[in-house]
């Protein structure tokens, strides 16, 4: 994938590698994250921030393999 430039705010770029480093993410790796989160937010707008974001952890948890059977139990 080819990369582009972008000019982002000052504001935005701070706030990007704070999130970034406590992410353990480069800052472009950061602002790409929270553009997937807002292509989502905008395609689905019934869905909470929080259900969006565990959806996307539970893909990377798929990808690396660290799926399990879910069992249901009844009361």
């Amino acid at each position: 994938m080819n990369g582009i430039a972008v000019k982002l705010s000052a504001d935005i770029l701070s706030v990007a590698k704070v999130r970034a480093s406590t992410n353990s993410r480069s800052v472009s790796k950061q602002i790409e994250y929270w553009a997937r989160i807002g292509k989502i937010a905008e395609e689905n707008p019934d869905l909470p921030y929080e259900f969006i974001k565990n959806i996307l952890e539970a893909r990377k948890e798929m990808k690396r393999g660290e799926i399990s059977d879910f069992e249901f139990r009844v009361a």
